[in-house]
């Protein structure tokens, strides 16, 4: 008989799609943990997993990361997936040593992200949050001509890491508001981010020319505080800066002083370091600061399609396919060795 898939979740899915299409898989036992749980209990169900959908950043807790650590101590697990599309909760190296693939659901939340990235951009442009405060704290009348603000329109908007979410951004600039659109991404050429809507810049030019600085990037080794006072410095002092990527690829502290500093406008902030973040943060001091709790991705809509999105790719998965959002291919040898040897099947061999 063949071997029945385990595949174990910390609490719930984003949405209850993924259940429902995962439950009626008669391959797939499907095991919710629960923080709550004694370690120990957690840690047996586990130990005996062939699959674990680990939970975004904010809710996940120690010591159920993706790490090394949890590799050596469950031996079966042949596959990771996170719950959007960044993975920096899961040690992607750790994964290829252990011969384990890692998916994510890149794209599945681009619309929400995007969106929300554009929003930050005309409340901070339009001032629309400081005219909230204004007529909220005082009963004396907000002087309007005091909060008049700047069109988008033939503005200039510098993105960093253009994939899914900042191709999205990309044409919702240029189309919408008729923006210039710059790009830096090291890993693409000009010619394929010019079929993405942009022009393909080095990060100083970007950091100098435009109006906003928009950050679409993986958190990784090479962007971990990227942005610092350098970067800050180079941006025109009317210029706005948004994060709705990572926290920890911008410097909180020198962004905080680069605002206290006026070396920029201000900044749209949707991603920290620590989240929850503490209501005493320096950031949420400024009144040119616009803040969200990493809920840029967070729509009812990018939530069924990233938890479906997740589903789909767990029974790909354990159907000896290959999963359309693949993190690490070069897993996929030793990986195969070890789904045969566990599962009795040789899985699908990766496209050319």
């Amino acid at each position: 008989m063949a071997t029945k898939s385990k595949l174990v979740f910390f609490e719930k899915w984003v949405s209850p799609v993924a259940e429902r299409m995962l439950k009626p898989q008669s391959n797939i036992d499907l095991i919710m943990l629960k923080y709550s749980r004694p370690e120990a209990e957690n840690w047996s169900e586990l130990a005996t997993a062939h699959g674990y959908q680990v939970q975004a950043r904010t809710e996940l807790k120690a010591p159920w990361f993706g790490n090394g650590e949890l590799l050596k101590r469950c031996p079966g697990l042949v596959a990771l997936s996170s719950t959007g599309a960044g993975h920096d909760v899961i040690d992607v190296g750790a994964c290829d040593a252990a011969g384990v693939i890692v998916v994510n659901q890149s794209g599945s939340n681009r619309e929400a992200v995007a969106q929300h990235t554009l929003g930050l951009m005309i409340c901070l442009s339009k001032k629309i949050s400081l005219a909230d405060r204004m007529m909220r704290r005082s009963s004396v009348p907000a002087e309007r001509y005091a909060l008049a603000g700047n069109d988008l329109t033939n503005r200039t908007v510098g993105i960093v890491g253009i994939g899914h979410i900042g191709t999205r951004v990309a044409e919702l600039c240029g189309g919408l508001f008729g923006m210039t659109v710059l790009a830096y991404d090291p890993f693409l050429s000009s010619d394929q981010i010019a079929a993405r809507g942009a022009k393909k810049t080095n990060l100083v030019e970007l950091l100098e020319r435009s109006d906003f600085v928009t950050l679409h990037c993986p958190r990784s080794a090479e962007t971990l505080d990227m942005f610092g006072t350098e970067e800050f410095k180079l941006m025109k002092r009317s210029a706005f800066f948004i994060n709705t990527a990572r926290g920890g690829i911008h410097n909180e502290e020198e962004l905080a002083q680069a605002i206290a500093r006026a070396y920029i406008a201000g900044a749209g902030i949707d991603v920290f370091l620590q989240e929850p973040t503490p209501y005493d943060h320096p950031l949420l001091q400024f009144d040119n600061v616009v803040v969200t709790p990493h809920n840029a991705g967070i729509t009812h809509e990018a939530l069924e399609m990233m938890a479906s999105s997740a589903a789909s790719q767990w029974i790909d998965v354990f159907s000896g396919k290959v999963p359309p959002r693949l993190v690490n291919p070069q897993a996929w040898s030793r990986y195969s060795a070890r789904f045969k040897e566990i599962f009795g099947s040789t899985p699908a061999q990766l496209p050319q």
